[in-house]
């Protein structure tokens, strides 16, 4: 619990209703493939933190706050997952980068998707990381309530409020599904993403994410089509598409988001390679060390270096 905070560089990128930052968590030699890493709906780019420590300096990687998120907390509105498309071209273009592999971890990489979709000479390639790939709910299922049913932990979370950084710690630290990653090899990493999510409110303090914001997005992952198609309209972009998906869920539950194993009622589009990650849920696929080594593993495959 002593190991000093990590302050990876940052920048800012000015966008439509203020600026989006981002942090640059590896560092490359100037010819090595960029990597733009995107994270979960209630997390922030730190999250990818262990991942770039196992890339041991063999690409560049660049993880942006999405708006409405820890540093980007007071960009927007618009919020949607079509602002966090135009945002991460906005990055790229800041960085003076033509094209970069793009990986998400669950919303993440549905926002990947939506890049490659619209922008598909700016990707060299794709990784999903338990996210990317899923089907309009029916409409007489009301996506409020639905999104409630999935998000419900999380969106609670968005409302409390905790006397110290180590009150949230200790609250984490229990969690079925991310608790025990804390106290693993990237156990002081995580914890600074967690940190990370807090500011200020009053005499305590909160998570910095923007319910409005978690709303937008979650809803588009339910009924917008252009999003949820946005997977095979990369493929035939002619852009490669990695899937790696966990068996487990977010509360550790056995059933994850793509089914214990691959369920035959999502079946797998046509040109998108899946992997499954074994012995993981929702969030040690990107906090375990076997998973990191894989997810890292998988980034130097797709940008040519392994």
């Amino acid at each position: 619990m002593g190991t000093a905070p990590v302050r990876p560089p940052t920048v800012r990128i000015p966008v439509p209703g203020g600026e989006v930052v981002a942090s640059r968590l590896s560092t490359a030699a100037a010819s090595a493939p960029t990597v733009i890493a995107l994270h979960g709906i209630t997390g922030n780019g730190w999250a990818w933190m262990p991942v770039a420590a196992a890339l041991e300096g063999r690409l560049t990687m660049w993880a942006p706050d999405l708006r409405g998120r820890a540093g980007s907390r007071e960009v927007g509105p618009p919020y949607g997952m079509g602002a966090h498309c135009d945002d991460v071209i906005a990055l790229l273009d800041h960085l003076g980068v033509e094209k970069a592999v793009l990986v998400g971890h669950s919303m993440g990489a549905w926002v990947g998707a939506l890049v490659a979709a619209r922008h598909p000479e700016r990707v060299s390639a794709l990784l999903f990381v338990d996210g990317g790939l899923g089907t309009a709910m029916p409409s007489w299922i009301n996506p409020d309530i639905f999104m409630y049913a999935v998000l419900g932990p999380a969106i609670s979370r968005l409302t409390m409020t905790f006397p110290s950084a180590s009150d949230y710690l200790a609250y984490w630290s229990v969690h079925p599904g991310l608790g025990p990653s804390l106290f693993g090899p990237y156990g002081h990493l995580i914890r600074d993403y967690l940190v990370r999510d807090l500011v200020q409110d009053g005499d305590g303090w909160r998570s910095s994410c923007v319910v409005d914001a978690v709303r937008a997005d979650g809803s588009a992952l339910l009924d917008d089509h252009e999003v949820l198609n946005a997977p095979q309209a990369s493929v035939a972009n002619g852009i490669p598409v990695t899937l790696l998906w966990a068996p487990r869920g977010a509360l550790n539950q056995p059933m994850g988001l793509y089914g214990g194993a691959w369920p035959p009622w999502l079946p797998l589009p046509k040109g998108i390679t899946a992997e499954r990650v074994a012995d993981t849920n929702h969030y040690t696929v990107i906090f375990d060390p076997a998973a990191v080594r894989l997810v890292s593993h998988r980034l130097l495959d797709i940008s040519g270096l392994r």
